[in-house]
């Protein structure tokens, strides 16, 4: 863990990757990549050539695009498939403009465990990639997102206090009620932590409003940084 001396070998020190961000099956190996004690990713991010924008034919353009999340400070980890030994290594980059900040799958390094195998399409296609940053992104954000919590009762930041029942009634109106993007994100996560397949669809009964009204809310609470992420694909 961060402030913590690290142990050599330790991929999890940084926190971008942890054991239990990996599906079941696959496990962080014991060393870097190469089996080293040392974070090689630098190394490989030259070898690469991940960090070609330091070069001067690139920085007027690294200027230019100043707004996008640069390829630095991207690391390199080392995950084992247990059933067939299959060896890859990940390279995890924070999105620092992103609302919230998340972690970014931005290469792959796929070793057969036999030297010399075949790799195909569809051996490509079972890696989880998106479900491990899912899982990342989700522990990150439940990191950062914390409820303060006085006396039993949950403090907004306008001061107001609700307690944890009161998150299943109606938010009311947007623009008379303050804190609601707080509320919003308050009663999705509720719902979503008690196992709700479809947490949107449910707020709407709640609150008694179309469900592209919910979904308008949930995208803002999104942007000012309240909830994490949504993922393509998926209900609620």
């Amino acid at each position: 863990m961060p402030g913590t001396p690290r142990r050599p070998g330790d991929q999890s020190h940084d926190d971008l990757l942890h054991q239990d961000d990996l599906p079941e099956g696959w496990y962080l190996h014991l060393g870097f990549p190469g089996d080293r004690d040392d974070d090689p990713s630098l190394e490989i991010d030259e070898l690469l050539g991940y960090n070609r924008w330091l070069t001067m034919e690139h920085e007027q353009y690294r200027v230019a695009e100043s707004d996008q999340n640069e390829t630095i400070d991207g690391r390199w980890r080392y995950i084992e498939h247990t059933a067939t030994r299959t060896r890859v290594m990940i390279r995890l980059q924070r999105q620092t403009f992103a609302v919230p900040e998340e972690v970014r799958i931005t290469g792959v390094i796929y070793l057969p465990w036999r030297a010399g195998d075949p790799i195909t399409s569809q051996l490509l296609r079972e890696l989880p990639t998106a479900r491990i940053e899912a899982a990342i992104n989700k522990r990150l954000f439940a990191m950062k997102r914390t409820e303060t919590i006085t006396g039993g009762k949950i403090v907004l930041p306008s001061g107001h206090k609700i307690s944890q029942r009161d998150l299943l009634k109606p938010l009311g109106d947007p623009k008379k009620v303050a804190d609601f993007y707080e509320l919003v994100a308050l009663q999705h996560g509720r719902l979503t932590r008690e196992g709700d397949a479809n947490p949107s669809a449910t707020m709407a009964e709640i609150n008694s409003v179309a469900l592209s009204t919910v979904q308008g809310w949930i995208t803002k609470a999104r942007d000012r940084g309240l909830l994490p992420p949504g993922r393509r694909g998926r209900a609620g």
